[in-house]
């Protein structure tokens, strides 16, 4: 009998359950292992609200779950509750599926100011993550920087932009809801450093911003190259970059502008105690495609910043970590004897959530060419054993199962649940 733990319950953890399922049969355990009491990772508190669609995956993985050989254990964090050595010396292989949940830092000044705040702590703000429930972002108004060119940053910008009745059928939590109905923000300003020709927007995603209610896309139709070239780009890119093309000669007759400023380089935030405005350099392209200053320099008022540049995995002790990507060090996947990196834990923030299955089926592999059979260590009842001396309070699948079921029957009636924001309401909803 092969056990394995996996650390992290999102995508990139029950792939690799799948995965090992499919590789070794009933010769295996495998234990998934979250600090949260609920799965899901990113499905639950990183997918925007208001894609319901995409969250329906979860199905998947519910079944695999609640299978024999897979087990959910909640509410224990590495590092504190169990280290990655003790892990290793109860387990066949351990498999870090962390996924990449802090944000790159701003590295400019005034970042460090009130009212600038990255992406994932603002998603998992309107997304009900126990971490980030308290963010109380400044919402005020009337201006609102959103610094990146890719679908997270579309992501804020829509949420911000939105009416009340736009998030009917979403999962966004009561208090962000709350928050953003009384928004002020009238400008949410998208920065990128360069041009149309190089966001990392997908079309379904840029095209939802020309069907809001309340708020309308504006771009200047003098940041295009000519349309000619257009058709050198890779179709997904040329359908988001038609999109732009489109919203550059639209009427503007809706009172919430989503303004696409590219060639825009953040350089500093000012602000007396808090965020007023962000200082912006002009930029222009090289020959090599890169973005480079012009020196020209002007002010965007904002009293909310928020910086969608990228993630980072956090650091676990004792595990070799490279610094420049971010990410665990790792030679495709395997980190030490023993010791696995899978996802965004393994290659950096890239890739959709389907682009984590192919790597967890990549990990099962090298598992079953490093590990030909079970070594005989003590696997799950070994770590029940150590988690139980330590008085810790594991959840369970079938724990979750209560949970969901409880945040089902609390849902308003425009919405699929009313999510728990802290780690005591969901143990409180589990024994209920």
């Amino acid at each position: 009998m092969r056990h394995i733990a996996v650390i992290g319950s999102g995508p990139a953890g029950y792939y690799t359950a799948e995965a090992c399922q499919k590789q070794f049969g009933e010769d295996v355990r495998v234990d998934i292992i979250d600090r949260l009491p609920v799965p899901f990772g990113l499905i639950r508190s990183g997918v925007a609200p208001d894609h319901q669609s995409i969250k329906g995956v979860s199905r998947r993985y519910e079944a695999v779950a609640l299978t024999d050989n897979v087990r959910f254990v909640g509410n224990v964090t590495v590092g504190s509750d169990v280290t990655i050595p003790e892990l290793m010396g109860l387990y066949d292989a351990v498999v870090l599926a962390t996924g990449a949940p802090s944000d790159r830092p701003l590295e400019i000044p005034g970042a460090e100011l009130p009212g600038v705040t990255g992406s994932a702590a603002f998603v998992g703000w309107y997304n009900g993550h126990p971490d980030f429930a308290g963010l109380a972002p400044p919402l005020g108004g009337p201006g609102a920087v959103v610094i990146g060119n890719g679908n997270v940053a579309l992501d804020v910008a829509r949420v911000l932009a939105k009416t009340r009745a736009e998030f009917a059928g979403s999962d966004i939590v009561s208090h962000a809801l709350d928050a953003l109905t009384d928004s002020g923000i009238e400008t949410i300003t998208l920065l990128g450093r360069r041009g149309p020709h190089q966001i990392a927007m997908t079309p379904k995603e840029l095209g939802e911003l020309g069907e809001l209610q309340r708020a309308a896309p504006v771009v200047d139709a003098a940041d295009f190259p000519p349309e000619l070239d257009d058709a050198l780009l890779e179709p997904g890119l040329r359908k988001s970059v038609t999109h732009l093309r489109n919203f550059a000669g639209a009427s503007i007759d809706k009172p919430v502008h989503i303004v696409f400023d590219f060639f825009a380089m953040p350089v500093r935030i000012e602000g007396d105690g808090r965020v007023e405005r962000v200082i912006v350099e002009r930029t222009r392209l090289d020959e090599r495609g890169a973005a480079v200053g012009t020196g020209e320099t002007y002010a965007i008022p904002a009293t909310l910043v928020v910086s969608c540049i990228g993630y980072r995995t956090p650091r676990i002790e004792g595990v070799p970590y490279d610094d420049r990507a971010g990410r665990f060090a790792n030679d495709e996947g395997r980190v030490l004897p023993g010791l696995y990196a899978v996802g965004w834990a393994r290659r950096g923030p890239t890739g959709t959530i389907g682009t984590n299955r192919p790597d967890g089926f990549a990990i099962a592999e090298k598992i079953a060419e490093d590990v030909p059979h079970g070594s005989g260590k003590g696997g799950r009842p070994a770590l029940d054993a150590l988690l139980a001396s330590r008085d810790v309070e594991v959840v369970t699948f079938r724990d979750w199962q209560k949970i969901d079921a409880a945040e089902i029957a609390a849902a308003r009636i425009d919405s699929p649940r009313e999510k728990f924001t802290s780690v005591t309401g969901m143990l409180d909803a589990r024994g209920g």
